[in-house]
């Protein structure tokens, strides 16, 4: 009997082979369904439509009050320069309170509607508990080079306002598991740039570490599997993501040697890169559509072979040329679908 492409993806997870190289489905066609509880943690503007989709927002202010301005470049939302909220990390509880959870939310009639339409069967549902993570929340309140000082200068309050972070993310996230009954649980942190860490191994097992793990645990206690978010060049982080339970991997990056880690760690943890894509237009020459469908062939030539891997991948471009990334990204779409779907059909496994 023929696999789903839910069953095919979750397969690759405990080291089965799927029929052809997944990622970037039609919208019509898609294995997954994305859901949460995106009212309690996003206020307006901040969402991308919830679910995120459509355009980024220009501004928005968080629940923390923090304030988010789009740049006239990329058009998306960052904490706004020089508009940060906290001075002095020692003093972190005069200045940082928790969103209050309202105590009118129905959690069962609103997991309930935003499952009805989706098939169980054909789509796995991924939960999204959060735009922000530990690393990224605590910098959107110092300022970067702030924050990462205070991590070092002031661990013991650094910890704090992580444990205080924890304490309203926590029992978001053991509702999600409750309710939504969920396929995956999808955790995000950015905490590399495409060079290297932005902090050191023993940071991160430090402050950051058991934070992911608590989050984690809730989901894979219940035999739930964990797909974690993180950019750029942050492999040295791959075994310890393994051990607090992740599977899947997210952009999984150029940057990092994702031949060695598939090899390493695919089938003996189950642990799958979906990424492999991260096209830069050469300056001054034109982009084509015969440049970014080879593009996508190489990427799929080098890292599809080795079996735990998901094509996955977006061009951005800038905020005044949306109609060119779109037509990049539809040309990526189909060039992973065609040459893709007889990928392991034609070529010997290595």
């Amino acid at each position: 009997m023929a696999r789903t492409p839910k069953e095919m993806y979750l397969g690759l997870s405990q080291g089965e082979w799927p029929d052809y190289v997944m990622g970037m489905p039609k919208p019509e066609e898609s294995y997954s369904a994305m859901v949460g509880p995106f009212p309690l943690f996003m206020p307006a503007g901040m969402s991308f439509g919830g679910p995120p989709s459509g355009p980024p927002p220009k501004g928005f202010t968080d629940l923390w009050g923090v304030p988010h301005e789009a740049d006239d470049i990329t058009g998306i939302a960052i904490p706004k320069p020089g508009a940060f909220i906290l001075e002095d990390i020692v003093h972190w509880d005069r200045y940082i309170k928790n969103p209050p959870m309202p105590e009118d939310f129905d959690w069962e009639a609103f997991t309930k509607d935003q499952l009805k339409d989706i098939d169980r069967e054909q789509k796995l549902v991924s939960v999204m508990f959060s735009m922000q993570a530990p690393f990224q929340q605590i910098i959107s309140f110092t300022g970067f080079t702030e924050g990462l000082a205070a991590m070092y200068e002031e661990p013991e309050a650094f910890e704090e306002l992580l444990d205080y972070l924890l304490s309203y993310y926590l029992p978001i996230v053991e509702k999600c598991v409750e309710y939504y009954k969920p396929d995956m649980l999808s955790i995000p942190d950015d905490t590399a740039s495409r060079y290297a860490p932005f902090f050191s191994v023993e940071a991160y097992r430090k402050f950051f570490k058991p934070y992911y793990a608590k989050l984690a645990k809730a989901m894979t206690d219940r035999g739930g599997i964990v797909t974690f978010h993180n950019c750029g060049k942050c492999e040295a982080f791959v075994e310890d993501m393994i051990d607090f339970g992740v599977k899947y991997w997210n952009p999984a990056q150029t940057d990092n040697d994702l031949v060695s880690i598939i090899q390493k760690h695919w089938q003996a943890d189950g642990f799958v890169c979906c990424g492999g894509w991260d096209f830069v237009p050469e300056l001054g020459k034109e982009v084509t559509e015969e440049i970014v469908r080879q593009s996508v062939r190489d990427s799929i030539d080098k890292y599809a072979p080795h079996g735990g891997y998901v094509f996955t991948g977006g061009y951005l471009g800038t905020q005044d040329n949306r109609e060119t990334a779109q037509q990049i990204n539809s040309w990526v779409g189909d060039e992973v679908r065609t040459y893709g779907s007889t990928f392991y059909s034609k070529k010997s496994i290595i």
